[in-house]
């Protein structure tokens, strides 16, 4: 999961690759939860997608979660449909390395999601985490709900206070409605949890984040 390079300009739809139209195979369940990847899922359940680096350890971080239904690895933000992984690290899709969380509302709480989003990486990079350098590591949250897109909105504001505060410069994190989710490979998914001494690059700042005043505990 190394790249150590300088990360490449986002391509616009006119220059990156085209893709495909068939999804990806995966196999199931989930390898630690037991539950679908795909779905369909319950009623009630809710989604939220992150992208905070390389999505192996940002996934584990997620599927400890009490309350989560299933977690799966993917690609989101750019414009080459059903891209591979090593079309996303070429940097000519434009899409970043995420993870897709759903959850039981009931349980687990969006602003509980935003809180180990902020503090599981450090969102002021760039396109990058760490030794980790590349279009794909950028930092994004993408919502579902526009109750949601304003949570994050206003966690932002709050977790730049904080990080200001510490000495560290502008949050560089893309918050904006959910595009394509688009599943990776199945050797991605539950990386950790196959190979438990597996690479986690991500690291976070140490600053804690407060909750979100636009989302109920």
């Amino acid at each position: 999961m190394f790249f150590l390079r300088r990360a490449k300009p986002l391509p616009g739809p006119e220059d990156a690759l085209p893709g495909r139209s068939q999804e990806m195979p995966l196999s199931e369940p989930h390898q630690v939860l037991g539950s679908s990847l795909r779905g369909p899922f319950e009623p009630g359940l809710e989604r939220a997608v992150f992208a905070m680096g390389c999505f192996w350890g940002a996934e584990k971080a997620f599927w400890n979660l009490p309350g989560a239904h299933t977690t799966a690895v993917g690609y989101a933000g750019g414009h080459t449909p059903n891209p591979t992984y090593q079309e996303i690290c070429s940097g000519a899709t434009a899409h970043t390395e995420v993870v897709l969380v759903v959850y039981d509302p009931s349980r687990l709480s969006y602003a509980k999601l935003l809180q180990v989003f902020w503090e599981g990486h450090d969102p002021t990079q760039g396109m990058r985490q760490g030794n980790d350098v590349g279009t794909q590591y950028r930092s994004a949250i993408y919502s579902y709900s526009e109750a949601h897109q304003q949570a994050a909105l206003a966690s932002k504001e709050l977790f730049q206070q904080r990080l200001s505060q510490a000495g560290y410069g502008s949050i560089t994190t893309e918050i904006r409605t959910a595009p394509p989710f688009y599943y990776a490979e199945t050797y991605h998914q539950q990386y950790l949890a196959r190979n438990p001494d597996g690479y986690c690059g991500l690291g976070g700042t140490g600053v804690k984040c407060p909750a979100s005043p636009l989302v109920n505990e």
